[in-house]
């Protein structure tokens, strides 16, 4: 199971899952052998490493766990290769990991946001990244040649934010060297573009403790971060330095090694990179740690030895699984029964426990816009609610006549995409709103030229929130509003109940595409009473379907939701949304499914 708490397990020392390392190869080089592996993380989901072996082997030996980040090349990347030559030159065993995605285990399906697939399932994702590498950390620990005592690791980027969080939560790593990998959550948020994949922001992760705090797990074991002036990827030094360094001192200097936690600055080149400066660093570091006698320069002729990706090449299993078909597998075990009426109450418990579902008023709405032409009203608000989010719509009626009805419309798109079936809906006499919850067209943060909707949401999960709980929370808190209101969409002033039409309305939903319609089913399910029906068009019939290749976090991150396929279906929310009328339309307004 590759829960959170699965997670966890690794940080008990001496800890020890013995899974098998199948010896495939090895090279031959000067003063050094590499030998070929292959592992398995899961059943069915192998990985390869190289393990760096000095000629000369001796008994008690310092060992360096190295992973790799984000980058063609994979373990073959040029400054890996050398910096694991020269490790072992040095006289350690250096072992080198693959990293899903990248090398021997590149695959679009094994794309790292594809995880959220596994969290849907009901597996925390970031698991299957955790057990990648510690199972690198067994391998060496377990080595009958390595000085338990003498475990370092270390990596570049991705393979920094590795570094700092298998080495902070298993006690059996000793020095550590994060490189340009990681930043607190505050930086995250005001650099969107440092916030990386969705493994580096799991699911309530940043709710228990933020990178920096939880390095003072760490404390007192040496740590040297590493980080570059003028980075040209992400987590630049000048930048993250308050949030990684300067937070974390004052623990080591309270367990009275302030020593043993260092900073350096790379400015040569500078840019994102694990070359020469920062290697010589490195090598400079372990010796000290590790007490070598052995020299901390690199060898000259290290260019040489550089061999190519082919080279290094260890094989894996035709039918190795990927990330999304680990993840399909898990789906199909997954069963689903019909909701029974006296099982409703427990139900959407369930739901607003895995949607994190809290509900929210609309404490004001906002005019930004308003017109009137051609017997049509509109008012464009930004609607502000009482956890201190927004999102934006736009209020259109016939100033002539009314039915009475209110429809909610709601677009992956974004509500521009919906002005035709709003003009349709006017034309019977409807009052409109066309509505982008948070995360949808217009509030989407960021700018139309740099969106920021997949890492908005990361930010939203990785502390506990869920994306899909907040938006649903945000339809029901607007539908009440617009019960609660006037035709022209204001509150009515001293009234305990608002003027007829609309009073104590139930509102009509319309969605297209999956985002907009399992959002606005989730908010029918937990609050029924609001909503008289519910039409969507170009969805899905099943959340099943999201794990045959028609799931994109960057395009729908909210359906990421951890634990949700595990427990509920589209069958089990329209169960709870009872007795909303459900259609599910395809390309015309013909309904292919109703209840």
């Amino acid at each position: 199971m590759l829960s959170q708490p699965s997670i966890m397990a690794g940080r008990k020392s001496g800890s020890s899952l013995n899974q098998s390392f199948e010896r495939v190869g090895v090279i031959e080089r000067k003063g050094y052998r590499i030998v070929k592996y292959r592992y398995e993380i899961v059943p069915g989901f192998n990985s390869v490493a190289l393990l760096y072996e000095p000629d000369q082997l001796t008994p008690n030996m310092p060992a360096v766990l190295n992973v790799n980040g984000h980058g063609p090349g994979g373990k073959a990347v040029e400054h890996k290769q050398k910096r694991c030559i020269n490790q072992a030159r040095h006289g350690m065993l250096a072992l080198s990991l693959e990293w899903i995605g990248f090398g021997e285990l590149a695959s679009a399906e094994n794309a790292h946001n594809n995880i959220g697939l596994l969290d849907l399932a009901g597996a925390n994702g970031e698991g299957l990244f955790y057990l990648a590498m510690r199972r690198g950390l067994d391998f060496l620990y377990n080595d009958p040649r390595v000085d338990r005592k003498r475990i370092a690791m270390t990596g570049l980027s991705g393979g920094g934010w590795q570094t700092m969080l298998l080495s902070t939560l298993d006690e059996r790593i000793g020095p550590s060297i994060p490189v340009a990998g990681f930043s607190s959550l505050t930086t995250a948020v005001e650099h969107p573009e440092y916030a990386g994949d969705a493994e580096q922001n799991a699911p309530d992760m940043r709710s228990i403790a933020d990178y920096a705090q939880l390095m003072t797990l760490r404390v007192p074991r040496p740590t040297l971060l590493i980080y570059n002036s003028m980075d040209d990827c992400c987590f630049r030094a000048g930048v993250v330095k308050q949030g990684v360094y300067d937070d974390l001192r004052p623990f080591y200097t309270a367990a009275h090694h302030p020593d043993n936690l260092q900073w350096y600055q790379n400015d040569d080149p500078g840019t994102h990179n694990y070359q020469l400066d920062s290697r010589l660093q490195s090598y400079r570091f372990l010796k000290n740690q590790f007490h070598l006698q052995t020299s901390a320069e690199e060898e000259p002729d290290t260019d040489a030895e550089v061999l190519s990706e082919e080279d290094l090449i260890v094989g894996l299993p035709k039918d190795n699984l990927t990330i999304v078909s680990l993840a399909g597998k898990m789906a199909e075990q997954i069963h689903h029964n019909r909701i029974q009426p006296s099982e409703m109450d427990k139900a959407r418990g369930s739901l607003r426990s895995i949607t994190r579902f809290k509900t929210v008023d609309v404490t004001h709405a906002w005019p930004i816009s308003a017109s009137h032409e051609k017997g049509i009203e509109s008012r464009g608000y930004r609607f502000e609610f009482s956890n201190g989010l927004s999102a934006t719509g736009v209020l259109v009626q016939s100033s002539i006549g009314s039915a009475g009805k209110t429809a909610i419309l709601i677009s992956d798109k974004g509500h521009l995409s919906l002005a035709v079936e709003a003009g349709n809906l006017l034309s019977r006499g409807y009052r409109v709103l066309l509505l982008d919850p948070i995360l949808f067209g217009d509030s989407i943060p960021g700018t139309p030229e740099r969106p920021n909707l997949s890492s908005a949401a990361q930010m939203l999960n990785t502390v506990g929130e869920r994306p899909l709980g907040i938006e649903a929370a945000q339809i029901a808190g607007v539908a009440q509003w617009l019960s609660d209101s006037n035709t022209d969409g204001s509150p009515s002033p001293g009234a305990a109940k608002p003027a007829a039409p609309y009073s104590g309305q139930k509102m009509e939903i319309l969605t297209r595409g999956p985002r907009s319609e399992v959002v606005a089913l989730v908010a029918a399910a937990l609050e029924p009473n609001h909503f008289s029906s519910f039409g969507a068009e170009e969805g899905i019939h099943s959340l099943s379907e999201l794990f045959n290749g028609k799931f994109s976090y960057a395009e729908s991150p909210e359906l990421a939701c951890l634990d949700l396929y595990r427990v509920f279906d589209l069958n089990q929310l329209i169960d709870l949304a009872a007795p909303t009328t459900i259609n599910f339309y395809e390309g015309s307004q013909t309904p292919i499914f109703w209840r």
